[in-house]
């Protein structure tokens, strides 16, 4: 079975911590994607922002635009390496609850595998159906 590393996106948009939520905002608008890596300069991966953390932690609790990312970042981290096998992500995907999993080598963020890219995988839409309708079984984790 194939590697994370053979499906894995590699243009990923990052934040910084000390990075604004508008910010988070633009470039997901920018990107039209839901969640964006928090990454230090060296790209050790800090945490993740979502669409969901923008709006349950920020907008909705009356934070401003000028909020920085590091106090509404998700930063219970589920990530792994690129050598993964392709069926294991999708079960930590599955596991976990989590559309988009980061892909860490050596510390540092290499890439993202999506929901998505499993399932441009022949081999893999048996797995990634399995992680999506376990995500969607399960909205009290949300």
């Amino acid at each position: 079975m194939k590697a994370t590393k053979e499906i894995m996106s590699t243009d990923i948009a990052v934040c910084r911590k000390d990075d604004t939520i508008h910010d988070a905002a633009m470039k997901m608008k920018d990107r039209n994607v839901g969640v964006i890596p928090v990454c230090s300069d060296d790209q050790e991966l800090l945490g993740v922002i979502t669409d969901r953390d923008l709006v349950l932690r920020g907008y909705a609790d009356k934070k401003p635009d000028t909020t920085k990312i590091q106090d509404v970042m998700s930063d219970k981290l589920h990530f792994t390496s690129p050598d993964t096998s392709v069926e294991e992500a999708s079960n930590l995907m599955a596991e976990n609850q989590i559309r988009r999993l980061p892909i860490v080598d050596n510390g540092k963020l290499v890439g993202i595998v999506s929901l998505g890219d499993l399932s441009l995988e022949d081999k893999s839409n048996d797995a990634a159906g399995h992680a999506l309708e376990e995500i969607s079984e399960r909205p009290e984790l949300h």
